[in-house]
């Protein structure tokens, strides 16, 4: 397996593009399920879970066509789905291949899906997905690890209100429902911008879709959905990102297609940290100088502070002035990162209420392991602030939600390179 080596010690300098949303793009591939004309998404990002959902979808049947000369572009073509099976091999690799299973039996009144598998950040319970389903007349069992769905009638709009905002729920459901027989109300529904985005794409295959990005979304049934042209929205976790790292190294940088409106927790955050953020028309300008101050943070849902960032701060407030406690709400397993960044020498006690981040002079660079997508970032956050040499193993993790990543930071000054197995 590939590693990373960093060097540490060096601000960063000049500007980042930000690539598309993963947590848009793959949901936004999904959706060429409901229709039979061609789906073509611009700014789709380069990364291993985007082929692994592309290889799914090509064994269902859909043909997908890359072109390059305007940024990275997927057409995909579901007119001849030869099948709604969705096996275990391919669905194992990544919990988001679960959002076939609303299309499919919307679309073909049937689907077959194996349970789902992903990061071992916490449980991750698809009932809602198939209780929403229940509701608008699907006949759910559970059979030998496999969901099987059907719906011999059709889909029947109704009113759903989710226990939880479950974001992948909230997807499945708004997809399904685009095709349902009536008007579908989801009620306690995730508020995400890449929902929003999602809606506006399947809006304009057809769909009759309100409110998407608030809690309350009310969805129209149409017989049928044709296909469209769109553009994937910034990936806000990626400039958050590259935000801290900004930040961590006392730089400065401008991220360019980034929306500020889709970061404001993170962004406060920064600020209250002692970091500025400044807003332009090509994105965000983020720099710092000094040491930064401790802030508390708990993570929530949209539009509270990411889970998906929780572990990058947690990097900044390691190297902050003061204590700082960060509560999890989100995963209950998200602080596996902690045992290693205390390797580069971060002071980080973990207890029922949260980590308690004292923040130290310095760290120093250490053999460190990914253990998930978003603490293989943190890792390489820590090794760019770090004294010495960093080498992180397990980035395939990385390679799952970052595209490019130490392509993109040594254009910013960064002494990084990846080290192939």
């Amino acid at each position: 397996m590939d590693k990373i080596r960093i060097r540490g010690g060096r601000p960063l300098r000049g500007e980042v593009e930000i690539s598309g949303a993963k947590n848009a793009a793959l949901p936004l591939m999904v959706a060429a399920l409901l229709s039979d004309e061609p789906l073509t998404l611009s700014r789709v990002p380069r990364l291993a879970d985007i082929d692994t959902l592309a290889k799914l979808l090509g064994e269902l049947g859909v043909t997908i066509e890359v072109a390059e000369n305007a940024g990275h572009t997927l057409t995909l073509n579901a007119a001849a789905v030869t099948s709604t099976v969705a096996p275990y091999d391919l669905v194992r690799r990544m919990r988001a291949s679960i959002l076939v299973l609303g299309p499919l039996v919307a679309r073909f009144r049937e689907a077959t899906v194996s349970l789902p598998g992903g990061c071992a950040i916490g449980t991750r319970p698809v009932d809602l997905h198939l209780a929403g389903l229940e509701r608008l007349g699907a006949r759910i069992e559970l059979e030998d690890g496999y969901i099987r769905a059907s719906a011999p009638g059709g889909l029947k709009g109704g009113e759903i209100h989710l226990a939880t905002p479950s974001v992948g729920a909230t997807e499945n459901l708004m997809m399904a429902a685009a095709l349902a027989d009536g008007e579908t109300v989801l009620s306690n529904a995730a508020r995400e911008p890449e929902i929003a985005d999602l809606a506006d794409c399947l809006n304009a295959m057809g769909a009759a879709i309100e409110g998407a990005g608030s809690d309350r979304i009310s969805i129209r049934g149409r017989p049928r959905l044709s296909g469209t042209r769109h553009r994937i929205m910034a990936d806000r976790i990626e400039a958050g990102t590259y935000a801290i790292a900004a930040a961590i190294t006392g730089g400065a940088v401008d991220l360019l297609g980034a929306r500020a409106a889709h970061l404001e927790m993170p962004i406060e955050c920064l600020r209250q940290a002692g970091v500025t953020v400044e807003e332009s028309t090509a994105g965000l300008a983020v720099k710092a100088a000094g040491r930064l101050a401790s802030v508390n943070l708990t993570t929530h849902p949209y539009p509270g502070f990411p889970t998906d960032l929780q572990a990058q701060i947690m990097v900044l407030m390691a190297l902050a002035e003061g204590a700082s406690l960060i509560s999890e709400t989100v995963f209950e397993n998200r602080f596996m990162h902690v045992p290693e960044l205390t390797r580069m020498g971060a002071d980080i006690s973990v207890s029922a209420s949260g980590a308690l981040v004292r923040g130290v002079e310095g760290l120093h660079g250490a053999p460190v392991m990914a253990t998930d997508l978003r603490a293989s970032s943190c890792l390489v956050l820590a090794g760019l602030a770090a004294q010495g040499e960093t080498i992180i193993s397990r980035v395939y993790h990385l390679d799952r939600g970052y595209e490019r990543i130490e392509t993109k930071l040594a254009a910013l000054g960064a002494d990084i390179e990846r080290i192939a197995s």
